[in-house]
């Protein structure tokens, strides 16, 4: 009877050390495992990220941050389809064709500078200064005339961009705004920043 009460007791302090070891060198892991994970800083900065952008009404944007940027996606009316279309506008662009590659994806060469027309995605920094011009959806304003049919207008030193960002000819910005890399997850989901192929919505 006692060496079964001595085997039951032996049984019964091995399993505990083991239990009591293997949590010991689970703790002791921790800051190992945390060190080779990276920040959240080192996360913030270069990281995708997703946007569930299904709430946009036309005519609407949402602001979101990625790599400490300012991002926009705008949801474009049928008429901002259809004034981007004009050659009348064209004329009064620097670069309406997207010639200068390293403004935007391949994929967002074309006039709406977008994988689908209906939204635009686009750094919110004017490529002058680094100021974030404004959302101006409204049509022919005192301020910036006539002739305005909607874009967006960097309140520092003047330039005026369309609802595609291209920028206009005379504005201090030499280029239109920069189109960060992206790609549809469904029809109202994008990740912005995230290496895999653009695919249409």
């Amino acid at each position: 009877m006692k060496k079964k009460t001595d085997l039951k007791r032996r049984h019964f302090l091995t399993a505990a050390t083991t239990i009591i070891g293997g949590g010991g060198i689970v703790v002791a892991s921790v800051p190992f495992i945390s060190y080779m994970l990276p920040s959240a800083r080192a996360r913030n900065a270069g990281a995708p990220i997703v946007a569930d952008f299904s709430k946009l009404k036309p005519g609407q944007q949402m602001t979101l941050q990625w790599r400490k940027k300012p991002i926009w996606i705008l949801r474009r009316t049928e008429k901002n389809l259809a004034d981007l279309k004009e050659a009348s506008l064209r004329k009064k662009l620097t670069d309406p064709d997207s010639g200068v590659s390293s403004q935007q994806p391949e994929y967002a060469v074309n006039e709406f500078r977008s994988i689908n027309p209906e939204y635009l995605v686009t750094i919110a920094l004017c490529t002058h200064l680094g100021c974030i011009p404004t959302y101006r959806p409204d049509v022919g304003p005192a301020d910036l005339g006539m002739d305005w049919v909607g874009g967006y207008f960097c309140p520092c030193h003047g330039s005026k961009f369309d609802f595609s960002g291209r920028v206009f000819r005379g504005s201090p910005a030499p280029t239109n705004l920069v189109i960060p890399p992206y790609h549809f997850l469904s029809e109202t989901v994008v990740e912005i920043g995230g290496e895999k192929e653009a695919t249409n919505a």
